[in-house]
């Protein structure tokens, strides 16, 4: 490989879930990255578990926070994006525990003038809970036994949790869902992000990500499915910062993206006259 790789973790005042996430990034099979936490104005509960898990020295952490004004996750990634020294650069959030080849295959199907699309199986909040340090090291909460034995429900969308790569292959390259940029769980090139100015700090929740890609797609960057190779549980939690306003607000803007053929947003990284 011969390029350098940092994962930007988006997270705001859920320590108890965001520990759960930074253990599947100490098991990672591949460890040569750096990890950059993306803090929307965070308290002190979240700073204290960042600097314990920076003490373990398993991870290479790195800590990007600006003050709580509201839900500024356009803003805050902007500022890791511009802190990231690495090459290529892996996005996902604070509620979503990376499997043990996460990391290494966004690296191996990492490929110049595309960004990788990947998702997320969701647990419910009963079984979200339950997870221990020991469930994701053993690799046990991305086990359908574990998963039904704890109360999951199981259905078709176990299939991505199985370590089948012929399957995998098949089902990235037959799945109806769009190969859009998922924050949760996408990668790409810096440089390619930096063209375009990075996210749009004039987007709230609902699409802004989508809106990232969409851009991405107009520089002419294509996008290449992953949702059954990179894999993530979603941690189950709510979201009082969903309103319908900001979804309006968004969906007004990214049509103006794909019209208008727009590749620089004018409220990113610069802030263009």
């Amino acid at each position: 490989m011969d390029f350098t790789t940092a994962v930007i973790i988006s997270t705001y005042n859920n320590p108890i879930w965001l520990e759960k996430v930074l253990w599947g990034y100490e098991h990672q099979t591949y460890s040569d990255f750096d990890v950059i936490l993306a803090d929307d104005g965070s308290g002190p509960a979240t700073r204290a578990l960042i600097e314990r898990f920076q003490s373990r020295g398993i991870l290479r952490i790195s800590h990007v926070w600006h003050e709580d004004n509201g839900f500024q996750k356009s803003k805050i990634l902007n500022k890791a994006l511009e802190a990231a020294q690495s090459d290529y650069l892996i996005f996902t959030d604070q509620d979503c525990i990376p499997r043990e080849d996460f990391v290494s295959t966004h690296i191996r199907m990492a490929r110049k003038g595309y960004f990788l699309s990947g998702g997320y199986y969701k647990l419910n909040l009963p079984v979200s809970t339950r997870v221990r340090e020991e469930d994701v090291s053993n690799g046990f909460v991305f086990s359908n036994r574990w998963l039904k034995e704890q109360g999951q429900p199981i259905g078709f969308k176990n299939t991505k949790l199985w370590r089948n790569a012929l399957y995998a292959r098949l089902m990235n390259s037959i799945t109806p869902a769009n190969a859009s940029w998922n924050g949760c769980n996408a990668s790409g090139w810096r440089s390619d992000m930096i063209r375009i100015n990075g996210y749009n700090e004039d987007m709230q929740y609902g699409g802004q990500d989508r809106e990232f890609g969409e851009r991405l797609r107009n520089l002419g960057i294509q996008s290449k499915q992953i949702r059954y190779s990179a894999i993530c549980v979603h941690l189950d939690h709510k979201r009082p910062y969903k309103t319908k306003k900001s979804i309006q607000k968004n969906k007004a803007i990214r049509r103006s993206t794909r019209t208008q053929n727009i590749v620089r947003t004018p409220n990113g990284i610069q802030k263009l006259s």
